[in-house]
């Protein structure tokens, strides 16, 4: 068993699925000969040629658009988009098309197809490379939304979701790719979708995040154990569908939640877990459900550190909702 960086165990995943199956295509803007911004898709195009990993134009719809006529002719095609602030020219690709195919054809159609994408702050890239768009999507039947936050996650995820025979949107937490590192399995396995991962065992506060959060939240965890108190972290890992019944049964366990999230709070992904909570287990709910998240301004350049959560602010909020 290897022991891998996030981005490592991405560009693993592609090549166990190029190895494995024929149909497994990847590209998008760089992946080629480069290998990509973060080098994602380095050594792909020289191990398996041209004709399934190469560059295409500066073109988000073009990418997207292609991917789905692919997918609906029987191929497995697996888009970059360089950055998901990019994205959004593809939006009515995404959103309009691919999600909708199956429902459209009265299920005789599926569409296929992975977008990965580079999302999140952590690297100093401003407000046109830092944005965390996964609510936009969340929002679409028909489209999986997929986190990993760590190497063994982002490989078994990544292949379970080219496997998957509906789209898949794959959200790499760019701050991770080289930050963490862990155990990776050789070969082909795969990560359930829509089940939540614990990360950490705990008896007086839910702690809930993704992504890039997992970590922040570990060290707010082990600061708040100190203090005497005892913190139960679950990663959701797919965002959607969501391991509800998972949610519930952490919350449950505790009776007091924090929901912690890098994208703004108006209408985040954090509002969603928090309704899910009030609506199915307020009986069991001891305090009100906490929000750690970025604030509702474009993402700063060099206030960066202060917009996105850190240990600091999810202890304040750790030690607040335990105290009430």
């Amino acid at each position: 068993m290897a022991t891998l960086t996030l981005i490592q165990a991405v560009n693993d995943a592609l090549r166990t699925a190029m190895k494995n199956d024929p149909n497994v295509l990847v590209f998008g803007e760089d992946v080629g000969p480069k290998g990509g911004v973060f080098l994602a898709t380095e050594g792909l195009t020289k191990e398996f040629g041209e004709k399934r990993c190469f560059d295409t134009p500066l073109s988000e719809d073009g990418i997207v658009g292609a991917a789905i006529g692919m997918a609906v002719n029987g191929l497995k095609p697996v888009a970059e988009i360089q950055f998901q602030d990019f994205i959004f020219p593809a939006f009515d690709q995404i959103v309009s098309e691919a999600a909708k195919l199956r429902y459209r054809s009265g299920g005789q159609y599926t569409c296929p197809m992975v977008i990965r994408t580079p999302y999140g702050g952590g690297i100093r890239g401003g407000l046109y490379h830092s944005q965390s768009g996964e609510a936009y999507f969340c929002h679409t039947p028909g489209l999986k939304v997929v986190v990993p936050s760590t190497p063994h996650d982002a490989k078994g995820l990544l292949l379970a979701s080219i496997q998957d025979p509906d789209p898949v949107l794959f959200l790499e937490p760019k701050a991770l790719y080289r930050s963490v590192k862990g155990e990776v399995p050789e070969g082909n396995y795969t990560v359930d979708l829509s089940t939540l991962r614990t990360v950490r065992e705990g008896k007086d506060v839910t702690v809930i995040c993704y992504g890039a959060m997992v970590p922040v939240c570990e060290r707010a965890a082990a600061r708040a154990a100190e203090r005497g108190i005892e913190c139960h972290i679950v990663d959701l890992r797919t965002l959607y569908p969501l391991d509800e019944d998972g949610v519930l049964e952490a919350a449950k366990r505790t009776g007091r939640v924090v929901v912690v999230h890098e994208a703004p709070r108006f209408c985040g992904y954090g509002g969603e877990i928090s309704a899910l909570i009030a609506e199915n287990i307020i009986e069991y709910i001891e305090a009100p459900i906490a929000r750690v998240t970025g604030f509702d301004t474009p993402f700063p350049n060099t206030l960066e550190h202060h917009y996105m959560p850190d240990e600091r602010r999810v202890l304040d909020a750790i030690e607040h909702v335990a105290a009430y």
